[in-house]
């Protein structure tokens, strides 16, 4: 171990950093893994101990900065990998490097993708600290919460002490692939930058008043809370029969509910935006669900920090305004192609960039229908149709002059409208998360077909437990399926990183 308690000088003030061990190189993940953790504590203690001294007026005597960890891959081969592989592997020879944050959330992940590594290229990972500081807000422990203002104790401003978020660099270049492949510079091995995922990490946290580390690799996204009421019940249910595997249950503010009853009966001190409930399982097998309310903004907002978890599927369950003749209240819309005029992912995935069905998602939810439905084959087109969703930001948009929007949505063959699904989809393509769409008609507002009070209670009453149950058994269904399958190669760019 080498330390190095102060590099250089900066204005008045040393930087004092904490013990800055020499790289070691593995073939263990689990062992990479354990170090990752090791040099993540240090840092981020290192950082929370000089910030209570501070608080409690020792003397700032110098710039406290500390660093993440890195993971480092070194090949100089073109070494042929499985071509049914959709990551797990680098495209060839160069240098290539991911900054670590939170290694304890991300353990199982990182194992898995460090052990690919080093089976698909038979080369050593190497585990460092990297030059990337770490901002003093992101060292803090989960539900931390400072009193009063740090700078009139020091007499300086925070940033001068401390390193601060750098929204500069804290953004999706990596994951929009706008890097540059050709530089000299080390290519990325991740989609994103530590301090990027802690900044949706925090985010998560403010949205949903849930930890992340409560976050399942299976979510479900809807914009009513008649589903939340109905997973709600649906988990309670599922709590209590040992062969569901699923065993604890987590409402907005960490409450945590166990077979055994409630664990943690924590309450948030208020509503937060996005109300997400997880009913949690072995190795983040479980469901999370989240009321992103309406609206392409909201749902845009949501899964670009969701995405930083890395789940496995994330699908839309909602209503829509069904726009055919032959559509029927309570039938189910099945996007297999999507229409975005939600323009709030126009700088970061075009709305020429088509985004695909993917077969797997596909699959699972045509099959949950059926199932739950009792319809198979031919007589399934009785209650669905597969079909293009068109995503608009108007809610009102039938009370503008209509021969433009439906004139667009005739030429696209949409069957069905609302304001977040294809903004889910675009989203998950954009950051490779497998996504897909069911929606059910709830009303036909070209046809003159709107729900009374009368229709519209009992239409929820028998509609959202079915449509809820048909969501989650499509879930359940793809849980079976190897990641490695499930991440399809149809969401892989020319340059990929080799993390998924």
């Amino acid at each position: 171990m080498k330390t190095n308690p102060i590099l250089h000088v900066v204005d008045d003030l040393a930087i004092e950093c904490p013990p800055h061990p020499q790289p070691q190189n593995f073939t263990d993940a689990k062992a990479a893994v354990i170090l990752l953790k090791k040099l993540y504590d240090e840092a981020t203690t290192f950082l929370r101990d000089r910030f209570d001294a501070a608080v409690q007026g020792q003397p700032v005597n110098a710039r406290y900065r500390a660093f993440y960890p890195e993971i480092r891959l070194v090949t100089s081969s073109h070494t042929r990998v499985d071509s049914r592989l959709a990551f797990g592997y680098v495209p060839g020879p160069g240098n290539y490097t991911a900054t670590v944050t939170r290694p304890d959330l991300y353990a199982e992940y990182l194992e898995h993708q460090i052990q690919l590594l080093i089976e698909n290229h038979s080369v050593p990972v190497t585990i460092a600290v990297s030059e990337t500081p770490i901002p003093l807000h992101f060292a803090f422990l989960e539900g931390a919460h400072v009193e009063g203002s740090i700078e009139d104790k020091i007499e300086r401003p925070l940033r001068d002490v401390f390193d601060v978020p750098d929204l500069a660099s804290t953004d999706d270049k990596i994951v929009n692939g706008q890097f540059d492949v050709l530089s000299p510079d080390a290519t990325p091995l991740a989609p994103f930058t530590a301090q990027r995922m802690d900044y949706s990490l925090h985010r998560l946290a403010h949205y949903t008043a849930t930890s992340p580390s409560h976050f399942q690799n299976y979510v479900l996204f809807t914009n009513y809370q008649f589903y939340i009421d109905e997973f709600i019940e649906f988990s309670k249910r599922s709590l209590k029969n040992p062969e569901s595997g699923y065993d604890a249950f987590v409402e907005p503010g960490n409450k945590i509910t166990t077979r055994d009853g409630v664990d943690d009966d924590s309450s948030p001190t208020r509503q937060p935006q996005m109300p997400t409930y997880h009913l949690k399982r072995p190795g983040q097998c479980g469901i999370t669900m989240v009321n992103i309310g309406i609206g392409p903004s909201n749902a845009k907002t949501i899964t670009d920090h969701i995405a930083v978890l890395r789940p496995h599927t994330w699908l839309m369950l909602g209503h829509c305004a069904g726009l055919r003749n032959s559509q029927r209240l309570g039938d189910y819309v099945l996007a297999h192609a999507y229409v975005r005029e939600d323009h709030v992912l126009d700088d970061d995935l075009p709305i020429w960039i088509p985004v695909p069905p993917l077969a797997e998602v596909q699959v699972a939810l045509e099959q949950a229908v059926a199932t739950v439905t009792g319809y198979s084959g031919y007589d399934l087109k009785q209650v669905m149709r597969t079909g293009t969703v068109a995503t608009i930001d108007n809610r009102n948009w039938e009370l503008r002059d209509q021969t433009g929007p439906v004139q667009r949505l005739s030429q696209s063959r949409a069957i069905g409208l609302d304001m977040e699904s294809a903004t889910i989809a675009a989203n998950g393509f954009r950051f490779r998360v497998p996504y897909g769409t069911l929606l059910c008609v709830s009303d036909k507002p070209l046809h003159g077909e709107l729900k009374l009070p009368g229709m519209a209670t009992d239409f929820y009453n028998k509609q959202v437990k079915q449509h809820l149950e048909i969501g989650i058994m499509a879930l359940e269904s793809l849980r079976e399926m190897p990641s490695e399958k499930l991440h399809s190669r149809k969401l892989r760019s020319f340059f990929e990183t080799a993390f998924q």
